[in-house]
């Protein structure tokens, strides 16, 4: 899921789930940009169903673009 994807071009350096620091190996493409999360299971969560919490949409919302 991480192949062409690169922690420098990530928008958060914290997990939006946990707020503990973002991960080379946990990283997905959500609405065009590079989100990171603390693990490969909060990554997995939120990129199977990323409707199902609203919190980290909402957190990722408010990152610059």
């Amino acid at each position: 899921m991480t192949g062409d994807l690169r922690i420098e071009d990530c928008i958060n350096d914290l997990c939006p789930f946990s707020g503990k620091p973002v991960e080379p190996d946990s990283l997905t493409r959500h609405d065009g940009r590079v989100v990171g999360f603390c693990n490969p299971g909060c990554r997995d969560k939120f990129a199977a169903e990323p409707q199902r919490f609203p919190e980290a949409l909402a957190a990722l919302a408010a990152l610059p673009r």
